[in-house]
């Protein structure tokens, strides 16, 4: 059966989508954030796109059927993005910080991860989110 889902060029940001916590921990704390949970093709296409703000305790997961490398891009999103690339034992793989605002270079995670994991930018820093950093949320036990 095909899919009827509109994968043409996004013109406006997405409804809200279906959100969840999601907790880091790290040496400096448990940090918890609401995310909004990219799960079709269309979402994780559209991402943050056309949106003018986020939150600091707000993000969005980008979630993988399977590991796979994962290439992220900024265009069309207008504000700076944290984003954090998810190991499939739940750590964080890397980080690419304060990603530049309508970009169309490329931001790789340079090996496979379960989930991308986008906040706003200079979030991992101010909270001391690192490498290595343990990522619980329900979607992610749900892959295990």
């Amino acid at each position: 059966m095909a899919s009827t889902e509109d994968m043409s060029e996004p013109t406006q940001a997405q409804p809200v989508l279906p959100r969840e916590n999601l907790t880091i921990v790290s040496a400096s704390g448990r940090h918890v954030f609401s995310v909004e949970l990219a799960r079709t093709p269309r979402q994780q296409q559209v991402g943050e796109m056309f949106r003018t703000n986020l939150p600091d305790n707000s993000g969005m997961l980008f979630l993988w059927a399977t590991p796979q490398q994962s290439d992220m891009w900024m265009e069309n999103t207008l504000v700076p993005l944290d984003i954090v690339f998810i190991a499939p034992d739940h750590r964080i793989q890397a980080i690419a910080e304060n990603a530049v605002p309508r970009s169309l270079a490329h931001i790789s995670s340079h090996g496979p991860v379960s989930a991308t994991l986008e906040l706003a930018g200079g979030v991992t820093a101010k909270m001391g989110i690192t490498v290595g950093d343990k990522v619980e949320a329900p979607s992610l036990e749900k892959k295990s």
